[in-house]
C-alpha cells in the first residue's frame, strides 16, 4: 500500500512539475533599439542606399524565421567588398538566448567580413542562429546583386 501512495505522489509531483514549465515564445530583439518584436514574419525594410552618392550602400536581408526566433542582418558594401555585418534582429527571447547570442552573433560577425560571403561556419551552441544569420546575410547579398 505504501508503494501505491508513494508511486502516485510522485506521479503527480513530476505531472505538476511538467505543467508548471513555460514554452519558449520566440521573441526576438531589435538590435539597434532593443524593442522587442514577436512576430516571425516582420518585413524586412528594402534595400537602402546611402546618402552619400559613393558606391558605399546599406542592404538588410530577409528575416529568416528559426526555432527560436527570426534573425536578420543588414549590411554594408563598398563597392562589392563587404565592409559591416550587423544582426538587426535575433533571438532573445530568454537568459539563455541572449547568453547564446551575445557570444554567437560578434563572432558570425567576423566569420562574414573573413569570407565576403555567406559561406560562414556554425558557431558550436548557437546552430539555430548561425543557419538564420547565414540565410539573411545570403538574402542581403543576393538583393545586392552579389
Amino acid at each position: 500500500m505504501r508503494r501505491a501512495v508513494v508511486s502516485c505522489t510522485a506521479t503527480a509531483a513530476g505531472v505538476i512539475l511538467l505543467l508548471s514549465l513555460k514554452p519558449h515564445d520566440g521573441g526576438a530583439v531589435q538590435a539597434s533599439t532593443g524593442t522587442t518584436r514577436a512576430s516571425a514574419g516582420a518585413a524586412s525594410a528594402p534595400p537602402a542606399a546611402s546618402a552619400s552618392g559613393s558606391s558605399t550602400r546599406t542592404v538588410t536581408g530577409d528575416a529568416v524565421p528559426t526555432r527560436y526566433g527570426p534573425v536578420q542582418v543588414r549590411i554594408t558594401l563598398d563597392g562589392t567588398k563587404l565592409t559591416k555585418v550587423e544582426a538587426v534582429q535575433y533571438p532573445t527571447g530568454d537568459r539563455r538566448d541572449r547568453e547564446i547570442n551575445a557570444g554567437a552573433i560578434p563572432v558570425l560577425g567576423e566569420e562574414a567580413l573573413a569570407a565576403q560571403s555567406a559561406d560562414i561556419d556554425v558557431v558550436s551552441g548557437a546552430t539555430y542562429t548561425s543557419d538564420g544569420y547565414a540565410g539573411s546575410l545570403q538574402s542581403a547579398l543576393d538583393k545586392a546583386g552579389r
